[in-house]
């Protein structure tokens, strides 16, 4: 059980790409004529498959010069992050379910946008640049009062402002030309923006609680939008209605047996119209999602579960001596392996290379942390696990193996590579989902710390004190760390030295909370807070006038 259950204290793309395929630097044009034939040669040589001689610290020199100098180096800087589409590399070939090398890579070739939490199946795409600069608020939803819900929890019923963990927002690239941002709240519902003006795009959606987690958005391009909500169900919502509209819903209660709570706090993961997700009853579930269209053009779904497993076994109830072990986070997929962990800290991996031949998946990997890991798994390129266990139970085995820990799926017998204790009086270990990129790994702590942690070695590189509970998931863009803090701040670090501890290049003072991971797209970062807003952050238009907003009822103004 978590303390998050109760009221807590307060495109086409610049990506982050672990560094698979370096960026090719190509020299400015000065109009000299000499540079044509260069220029010619350069070209040759890229038809001919030749990679040329690259910087190793991501983005363009326009980047750079927005950033405090400093002695940047090239240390740590192997892999190097991919700034922009036309930089991507071809993925080697792969027959299965999600090729491994497109961690840190964007989800879809159809639908641009962060789709679903952290943004891919491995959990480690973070958006696109390029990041604000100079940030300010350009606005916020709703203009007047907040994201208000009642719910109640173990410790009675109390008022939800807001959105909270892990709450990231969904922000794509429609096909109706415009760009749309979604996410779920405290007041019930899921609600639809637009990207410019904060404007609604569709009426909202109520539910019947609190929303928590992560909403995702179809990658294949269907108009489907699915979410959970702490009313018990799992939804598809269409969207190519006048207003969203339920296609189908699953109960906490369908499958059992089941063990603790009934929420939906994971973001479901849709592959070759597969759907994959983890509740809060403790169960893992495939749904067959058969999508398509009907007569009238609109889309339609006939969903089939088609398998689900307890997230426990008698191994870890008897070793944790409770059944508080439900599945907060959202699956990942890596290879042909579906990760996921539960509040009893035990990591599990599923074999789903058969599934769509009618064979059932099978466990292929297990290991227990000794405590609660609600962080999401996050798998790299060559496919290692990061896994952020918090420290509530205090027992023996999380005392060993501590709260950060890099696993080895393919030792399943003696997988753990590396770990990071924290340990401290009360409640503490890792909330947030881990962040890769480069050389590094940067988690946050429940006590207000910020770790950058290298990758290889397990080594501690640098810690920041940000003063209060932070349990927002990092993301890295164009070599920028952001990160928000339970006093609303919202923190950007300069990481293109992997080897220093960053320096602070702005910070954005937001009204309540920051649970939310944010989400950053071409220029501007959403995120919403406890406070019972959900906001836009970005360089200050040039014209200085204020965007177009919309109210809670709909109203639009300026």
């Amino acid at each position: 059980m978590t303390d998050r259950e109760r009221a807590p204290r307060g495109g086409p793309v610049r990506l982050a790409d672990l560094g698979l395929t370096p960026p090719v630097r190509r020299p400015p044009e000065r109009g000299r004529p000499w540079l044509v034939p260069v220029i010619i040669l350069a070209a040759l040589l890229a038809a001919w498959g030749v990679v040329a001689v690259v910087d190793s610290g991501g983005g363009g020199d326009e980047d750079l010069a927005a950033r405090p100098s400093g002695d940047a180096t090239d240390a740590g800087d192997d892999p190097s992050p991919v700034s922009t589409e036309s930089t991507l590399a071809p993925l080697p070939p792969f027959d299965g379910w999600v090729n491994p090398a497109s961690s840190g890579r964007p989800w879809s070739e159809t639908v641009p946008g962060i789709l679903t939490f952290r943004g891919n199946p491995t959990r480690s795409f973070y958006g696109v640049g390029p990041v604000p600069t100079n940030p300010v608020v350009l606005w916020s939803f709703p203009a007047e009062g907040g994201m208000c819900g009642a719910s109640t929890d173990g410790s009675g019923t109390q008022t939800w402002c807001g959105t909270g963990w892990t709450g990231q927002p969904s922000v794509w690239e429609h096909r109706d030309g415009r760009t749309w941002v979604a996410f779920g709240a405290y007041d019930y519902a899921v609600h639809w923006l637009d990207y410019e003006s904060g404007a609604r795009l569709l009426p909202d959606f109520r539910t019947g609680d609190i929303i928590k987690g992560s909403v995702t958005v179809d990658p294949d391009g269907y108009p489907l939008l699915y979410t959970g909500s702490r009313d018990n169900y799992y939804r598809i919502i269409a969207l190519d209605r006048e207003q969203p509209v339920e296609l189908w819903k699953i109960h906490a209660k369908a499958v059992s047996p089941t063990l603790w709570n009934d929420d939906w706090d994971g973001s479901g993961l849709i592959i070759d119209d597969y759907l994959f997700e983890g509740g809060e009853n403790s169960q893992f579930h495939i749904v067959k999602l058969n999508r398509g269209y009907g007569p009238d053009g609109k889309v339609t779904v006939d969903p089939k579960l088609v398998f689900n497993t307890p997230g426990w076994d008698s191994q870890l109830l008897s070793d944790v001596g409770d059944n508080q072990v439900s599945i907060e986070n959202s699956v990942a997929i890596s290879g042909n392996t579906v990760y996921f962990a539960n509040s009893g800290g035990l990591v599990q991996g599923w074999d789903i290379s058969g599934l769509k031949n009618g064979e059932r998946p099978t466990r292929v990997f297990r290991y227990w942390t000794g405590d609660d890991v609600d962080a999401s798994i996050v798998v790299d390129a060559e496919g290692f696990l990061y896994v952020g266990a918090e420290f509530e139970r205090g027992n023996a085995r999380a005392r060993e193996v501590g709260q950060v820990l890099k696993l080895d799926p393919r030792k399943p017998d003696d997988p753990l590579v590396w770990s990071v204790k924290d340990q401290k009086p009360g409640k503490s270990g890792v909330w947030g989902t881990p962040a890769i990129w480069k050389d590094m790994v940067y988690v946050p702590t429940n006590a207000g710390e910020l770790l950058g942690i290298d990758r290889m070695t397990g080594e501690v590189v640098w810690r920041k004190d940000l003063g209060s509970q932070t349990w927002q998931s990092p993301v890295v863009v164009d070599d920028v760390l952001i990160e928000g803090d339970c006093e609303g701040n919202l923190h950007a670090y300069d990481v293109r030295d992997t080897r220093r501890d960053p320096p602070e290049l702005w910070s954005v003072k937001l009204d309540g909370c920051i649970e939310s991971t944010p989400a950053v797209w071409k220029g501007r970062i959403f995120v919403g807070t406890r406070g019972g807003k959900f906001y836009a952050i970005g360089d200050p238009p040039a014209d200085r006038r204020s965007p177009v907003t919309e109210d809670a009822a709909g109203r639009s103004g300026r």
